[in-house]
């Protein structure tokens, strides 16, 4: 089955029925709601034995394990050599647009869940694989599944791309979309207007020289805060004195610092740049952010999944960290959960590229890590 789900523009739904169909081949519970018309979120369960048929919005239910993913990857992009959604099996790789960014993490999961069903082990508690929209863009999707959700939870493993690396700590992402306003006029006479562009100039100058502070004190395990400008966007022609000028700004945050606070930070910061005194107004507003988090290395719940890794053929890597971003930070926020990321494929040398792959022998090791782990956590037969 393939289904494209890129995102913009948000074609989540024929990856979430795909998805489903799957779910119910194998036996499992799976419901699905829109968060806006047509992307929808998929919920995947396999219930414990402490009560059937226990779902994660059910605050009575006996605490489980969530496995989270996301179904939208981003646009294909030029440069493949191979067509991005043919599925292309080759040297032990499965190629295709969302292989590795996160479609394998979400076979695997289904696949762990469905040998545990077959296998007919006892569990204490739920297994639940979340499939989230819109995670590439603004996190529509995590966003509202928190705020509707009331689940009992041992922990969160999300299935990103982490070369089969356990990660215990990860970036936030935070998008600043800042806006320079000036006064157009003649460009024979630039005197006579105020320039929005040499404004906006200048504070991606300050961001840029903010960016290189802040790597000089990194987190151990994620680095440091960064800045990236990717747009600029402003002016009408060479002979007009812009006055107005766009930027868009990717600010990746560390664990357990709020996007609020970093957006005070940033205004507190252009205001010293002293624009106004060149005529010039500007505004800073943030429309996404995702937090980063960071589980203690000695939490119970990292050693289980970790050891459960090394059982199931994992690479033997050290616990590690991720510059990358994740909805498992909202988990960790909203509910003082464990979160880890682990999952087959580089999110650094496969995820968001032409050609992307995963191998098939990383997808097989998650799947048992997965069900491993489930066994461990939720008291199934020693394994």
């Amino acid at each position: 089955m393939r289904a494209p789900g890129e995102n913009p523009p948000g074609q989540e739904a024929a990856t979430a029925a795909v998805l489903g169909e799957l779910a119910a081949e194998l036996g499992l519970e799976h419901t699905a709601y829109d968060v806006v018309e047509g992307r929808p979120n998929v919920t995947v369960t396999l219930p414990g034995t402490g009560r059937v048929g226990a779902h994660w919005a059910d605050q009575d239910a006996p605490p489980g394990l969530l496995v989270l993913g996301h179904t939208d990857v981003v646009p294909v992009g030029d440069g493949w050599t191979v067509d991005p959604f043919a599925a292309v099996l080759h040297d032990g790789r499965l190629f295709g647009r969302g292989a590795t960014d996160m479609k394998g993490g979400l076979a695997s999961a289904l696949i762990a869940m469905s040998a545990l069903r077959q296998a007919g082990v006892p569990l204490r508690g739920p297994v639940h694989l979340v499939a989230l929209m819109d995670e590439e863009q603004n996190g529509l999707g995590v966003q509202d599944w928190v705020a509707r959700s009331h689940p009992a939870l041992l922990g969160c493993i999300v299935a990103e791309p982490t070369d089969l690396q356990t990660i215990i700590a990860a970036r936030g992402a935070s998008y600043l979309s800042i806006s320079v306003q000036g006064q157009a006029a003649h460009a024979g006479r630039p005197d006579d207007g105020r320039n929005a562009i040499y404004g906006a100039a200048t504070i991606i100058s300050d961001l840029e020289r903010w960016h290189h502070e802040y790597a000089a004190d990194p987190h151990p395990l994620v680095g440091a805060p960064t800045f990236n400008v990717g747009v600029v966007a402003g002016g009408t022609g060479g002979s007009v004195v812009p006055a107005e000028c766009r930027i868009e700004v990717d600010r990746r945050l560390m664990p357990g610092e709020s996007g609020a606070s970093m957006l005070a930070g940033v205004r507190e910061r252009v205001a010293t740049l002293g624009l106004e005194d060149r005529g010039l107004t500007w505004s800073v507003e943030s429309p996404m952010d995702m937090p980063g988090f960071e589980t203690a290395p000695e939490d119970p719940f990292v050693s289980l999944v970790d050891a459960a890794l090394d059982a199931a053929g994992g690479p033997g890597q050290p616990l590690g960290g991720w510059t990358a971003s994740c909805d498992g930070g909202h988990v960790a926020q909203r509910w003082d959960v464990p979160v880890l990321v682990l999952g087959p494929g580089s999110v650094n040398v496969q995820a968001h590229r032409a050609d992307e792959s995963v191998g098939v022998d990383e997808l097989v090791v998650a799947a048992r890590c997965y069900a491993l782990a489930a066994l461990r956590l939720l008291g199934g037969p020693a394994a």
